[in-house]
Formats: C-alpha cells, structure tokens, sequence
C-alpha cells in the first residue's frame, strides 16, 4: 500500500519536473525573431518534451541521416557493395562543406563506404551528390516509407553545375521552400530511437550508423557545453538556419533530441553563429532537464 501510494507523487514530480523544463527552454528562447522547433526523448525513461515537434522544417545537411539509412538498406539488400566505387565529375561538385569538391580531381574514384563516411563525418557535399546519384532521393523516401516515416521527405541534390536529381515529393511546388530535405524533429528523434534500438536494417548496421555519427567533426552545437559526454549527432547550416539531430549519452539516459533554429537575422558562418549557441545552450538545457534522477 505504500508503494502504491507513492504512485501519485511520483506522477506529480515528472510534471513539475517537465514544467521547469519546458520554463527552462522558453527562457532560453526568448525574444529570438525566428523559429526555434525542438524534440528531445529520454530514451531509458520515455519522457518527451517539444515545442513545434510536428512542424515541417527545413533540415539543411541532417537530411544527410536518411541518406546514409537508404545506403545501408540498399547495400544490405544486395544493391549495392561497400567496395562499388563513385567516380568524382566536374557536375557533383559542390561548394559548402567537406573536401571531395575542392581537393580532388575530376575521374577520382571513391569506394561507397568512404564517401558515405564523408557525407556523414564532414557533411561533404558533393559526396552527398555522389551518393545521391547512385542511390537517389526516391529511394531514399522509399525505406523512410518503409519504417513508417512519410513526413520526412530528401528532395533533391545539392545544387551545383548539374542536374538537381528532385524527388517526386521534390517536384511539388509546396516543397521547393525546404531546399534539399523536409522533416520535423519528432521524425528525427524516432529515426534516432529506432537507430539506437538495432532497428534500422538491422543491430550491426545500426551500431556501425550511430559509430559514424559519434565521428560528426562539428563541435559547435550539441557537442560545445556537453564535452563529458559521447555525442552520436548530424549538423546542417543555411545562411538563416542552424539545425541539428543527434543522441547525448549522458548518466541520466540516452537522449535524443532533434533542434532548429530558423529565421537567423543574418548570415554568420563562425563558429559562434547565433543559432549554433541556441543549439548548444537548449542541448544542455534538455540533457540535464530530462536526466532520471
């Protein structure tokens, strides 16, 4: 009878608790001119807490991360082998991120399993290209399809001297405001879970997936106030966005979070971009508001 009594209490300080944090993250958000959408999962204790969790968001180079599942898939199912080489061209190469599209020649050739490693460690753009002509966008909605996320949608290339590769959701003219990918940060948490379960194509595919989002070389994030901590996570930056996906694994539990930050008032391509700090400063917010005590 006691423990049973104890019930209601218990109830009543995970809603305080989830009150403060929520408190918490508004303070933090403040005045901000833009849009700050958020999603974050303890993923040992179930509690969730979100702002704008089901909103559409641009994703920038997260997208990235359903991308790197459908090459897992494909390769799993015999579409594909890790040793199969892409062959660098002049029309994939991009500006932005990575080094595929200034420090290599045109002809180079890359096994699959390296460039992916570069789309995913560096967000190397014109190896996104390369993996997205092998593999396309469709496919790429096609297993998102498969594992139950349809609101989550790869539209297109990276734009360059080439084709643009749209998706069929890419051709639609209501998507073309969400550039490269369309998600929300409840989507992007669920892929995270369902990562960290073994459910994605499988355990050792998962496990090999969340070891190459813990090499994620941007620390100006998740990763800035949580140095303790091993971070699995997937950044992505326009001029007017910040955005970021990833799980802190932290003593309270694992927790996944998923965070962007749209509307910067002008571009700020330092490390100190006001939208990074947002990131940083809710990412600690959320691990330490959602640690089980």
């Amino acid at each position: 009878m006691r423990f049973l009594a104890l019930i209601p209490v218990l109830g009543l300080t995970a809603v305080a608790q989830t009150n403060a944090l929520e408190k918490s993250l508004k303070a933090r958000i403040g005045d901000f001119s833009g849009t700050v959408s958020l999603y974050a999962k303890n993923l040992d204790s179930g509690t969730t807490i979100g702002i704008r969790e089901a909103d559409p968001v641009r994703t920038a180079s997260t997208i990235k991360l359903p991308v790197m599942l459908s090459v897992f898939d494909a390769v799993s199912r015999g579409q594909a082998q890790w040793t199969d080489l892409l062959t660098l061209t002049a029309t994939n190469k991009v500006s932005g991120s990575g080094v595929l599209g200034s420090e290599f020649s045109d002809g180079d050739q890359f096994p699959i399993r390296d460039v992916m490693h570069l789309m995913i460690v560096l967000s190397d753009n014109t190896a996104t290209n390369l993996i997205l002509d092998r593999f396309t966008s469709d496919a790429v909605n096609a297993y998102l399809d498969k594992i139950g996320i349809r609101t989550t949608r790869s539209l297109r290339k990276i734009l360059g001297n080439g084709e643009p590769g749209f998706s069929a959701a890419g051709r639609l003219p209501e998507n073309k405001k969400y550039g490269i990918g369309v998600s929300t940060p409840r989507d992007m948490v669920t892929i995270l879970e369902k990562l960290e379960r073994g459910e994605i194509v499988g355990p050792e595919a998962s496990h090999e997936m969340i070891a190459v989002l813990k090499r994620c070389q941007d620390s100006t994030g998740m990763r800035r106030l949580l140095k303790d901590i091993p971070i699995a996570n997937k950044t992505g930056a326009l001029d007017a966005l910040r955005s970021e996906v990833g799980i802190a694994y932290s003593k309270g539990g694992r927790i996944a979070m998923a965070i962007t930050v749209d509307g910067i008032p002008k571009p700020d391509w330092t490390p100190d971009n006001p939208g990074s700090l947002m990131i940083a400063d809710l990412a600690k917010t959320l691990v330490d508001g959602l640690a089980k005590n």
